[in-house]
């Protein structure tokens, strides 16, 4: 059965942001240059309601890492399809990633095997199961893995592999040989974009091959994304909609984006 959310519109563009922190401040900046391709010193120091000296100082600081080049009075977009840093993604649709991490934290019994990928929202998840008795975690992601490693009601399994810095995921052959040699009841699974025709996708294809080997050791299939993600399509397949039993988003999402994906036989639960 699929819900029928009530629509809210699409999201208004934020005017001004005051009292953020750094790393909300950096997330905003590399959205909009995500969005736009180039950002202007004095758009962002309204939008985020600081003075102009402090984005020329963010700027520059993130141009040190390589995610964007200065431009006279402004920045501009390294590639045309930027990957936010997990880093700078924890205060976007905050509130909606902890509501969806609840209920999905019900999804899971005492005893199973779940597995989270790397993402903001399956971190939150991840901190929704720490009162789960004799529950075993299956996680390639070292954020997730530090925080449940202090637990000791959990089990956690760790795959190996090569870490990506934008996701702080652990990809490639030695994690996906890893999962190979695993049965897993529940995967939680936090995407890029998820669209009836294309699936799920992500942005790297190293990362989409290792999250499809863990799909296919799984019992269930349950995919974590807040508005945002659905409807979208970006650049690396993961798998067919077919793959999957369930999609748990929040009701901000397009309503006619959800119509479809219920179409093509997905379970939705709207939050």
């Amino acid at each position: 059965m699929t819900p029928s959310p009530s629509a809210t519109g699409p999201p208004v563009p934020a005017t001004r942001i005051h009292g953020v922190r750094k790393a909300d401040r950096f997330g905003r900046i590399l959205e909009i240059l995500s969005q736009d391709g180039s950002v202007a010193v004095a758009d962002l120091a309204h939008q985020l309601g600081v003075s102009e000296a402090t984005v020329r100082r963010d700027l520059q600081i993130l141009a040190e890492q390589r995610l964007l080049e200065r431009s006279h009075g402004g920045a501009i977009s390294q590639g045309a399809a930027l990957e936010l840093p997990v880093r700078y993604r924890t205060g976007h649709a905050k509130t909606e990633k902890q509501r969806i991490a609840r209920v999905a934290a019900e999804r899971v019994a005492n005893g199973e095997v779940v597995a989270l990928t790397g993402g903001t929202t399956t971190t939150e998840i991840g901190r929704q199961l720490v009162n789960h008795a004799e529950l075993s975690v299956v996680t390639n992601a070292l954020n997730i893995a530090s925080e449940l490693a202090v637990r000791p009601n959990l089990k956690l399994i760790v795959t190996g592999g090569v870490a990506r810095s934008a996701s702080y995921e652990l990809v490639g052959p030695l994690a996906d040989a890893a999962l190979r040699q695993i049965n897993i009841d529940t995967a939680f699974v936090g995407v890029d974009g998820i669209d009836r025709d294309a699936g799920l996708t992500t942005q790297n294809e190293t990362e989409a091959a290792t999250n499809r080997a863990l799909i296919k050791r799984s019992r269930r299939v349950i995919v974590v994304a807040d508005a945002s993600k659905v409807g979208r399509v970006v650049f690396a397949s993961i798998c067919p909609l077919s793959s999957v039993d369930e999609l748990i988003t929040d009701s901000t999402a397009d309503p006619a984006q959800l119509e479809s994906l219920g179409a093509a036989g997905l379970k939705i639960t709207v939050v």
